[in-house]
């Protein structure tokens, strides 16, 4: 369980640094880091308690801070 929370964190730290110098998105690094990482928890601790997810927890962090990085940035602007 453990090593999975850390590979979860690493791999959602990766996806919003990798969109932020791709121009995906256009939050800042740390920012996005951090809604990745954020949205890697929330998914990570869904899939523990309903089981919810796409089969590895590789793919469960990619999609979760995918997911996040549209959602947040979106919700805010106007």
């Amino acid at each position: 369980m453990f090593p999975t929370l850390i590979g979860t964190v690493v791999i959602a730290g990766i996806v919003g640094y990798l969109s932020e110098r791709s121009g995906f998105t256009h939050n800042g690094v740390l920012q996005s880091i951090v809604i990745c990482v954020g949205g890697a928890f929330v998914f990570y601790f869904v899939t523990l308690m309903f089981g919810l997810g796409f089969g590895s927890p590789g793919m469960n962090a990619i999609a979760s801070s995918v997911g996040a990085l549209i959602i947040v940035p979106f919700h805010w602007r106007r």
